[in-house]
């Protein structure tokens, strides 16, 4: 396993990684099915793992946390400098690992989001990486399961032989589902947002300026203004708020 530095942002320790390191890492896990967390954690996660108590409990237990949006990588950069060049963007991230898993022709299963989105999902996968095994999927209950139904879930996917289980729940739902279900799911568990319907085509991703210049969340917020309004203008806020704060009393995130 690469060894990797970890840096507090608030209260989520995140790894000082790049895209090829980061999928290193859980390519060699899922090779050893082996059962490790990971989140593509951005602004919105992290403030909700400040601001909630129960989600700031268990998301470092989570293996392997990378800075999803320019803002955290531009703090993280700014209190530790680190130098990173770039953000870890959950869904390139996910083709990244595909990439991999493609290569070593491993097995690959889809937990979470619609029947819809996970047959579109699907296909891209079956077209751009022909050696990965699409050993099952799952739609989102939209709700949390039963301890029945949980366990199912889990025999489900060990079962299936699965090296990577890409999870599509939303954050923080699926934080809570990878945290919880370490060391009872053999295969890495990567907790990757929007990267479901980006790829299937049932949502279009901001141009690449507006990704680059951290605008993401402005392009996300005018297509869907009323899902979205809380989730930007609300957390950005604070996320602002716990950065000034820092500076102004001349402090970087507690170790």
């Amino acid at each position: 396993m690469r060894v990797f530095e970890t840096y507090q942002l608030f209260l989520p320790k995140y790894a000082d990684v790049d895209y090829d390191s980061a999928s290193d890492i859980i390519i060699e896990h899922a090779k050893k099915q082996s059962s490790f967390g990971v989140s593509a954690l951005a602004v919105h996660g992290l403030v909700t793992a400040i601001t909630d108590p129960k989600l700031g409990a268990v998301i470092n237990k989570i293996d392997l946390i990378v800075p999803d949006g320019q803002p955290v990588r531009w703090a993280l950069n700014s209190f530790y400098k680190l130098g990173m060049r770039d953000r870890v963007y959950g869904p390139e991230l996910t083709l990244r690992v595909l990439q991999k898993a493609n290569q070593n022709e491993l097995k690959v299963f889809l937990f979470g989001s619609t029947e819809n989105t996970l047959n579109k999902f699907s296909t891209f996968i079956k077209t751009n990486f022909p050696k990965v095994n699409l050993c099952g999927v799952h739609k989102d209950r939209f709700r949390e399961a039963t301890e029945e139904e949980d366990q199912e879930d889990i025999e489900k996917i060990n079962e299936s032989g699965a090296h990577i289980v890409l999870v599509g729940r939303g954050c923080p739902r699926q934080e809570f589902w990878v945290a919880q279900h370490k060391g009872k799911v053999n295969a890495a568990m990567m907790a990757v947002g929007a990267a479901f319907d980006f790829h299937a085509g049932t949502l279009k991703q901001a141009p690449s300026w507006m990704q680059r210049s951290g605008l993401e969340w402005l392009y996300r917020l005018f297509r869907e203004p009323k899902r979205l309004w809380k989730r930007y203008l609300v957390t950005n806020s604070v996320f602002l708020y716990f950065i000034f704060k820092s500076r102004m009393m001349g402090k970087k995130p507690h170790l």
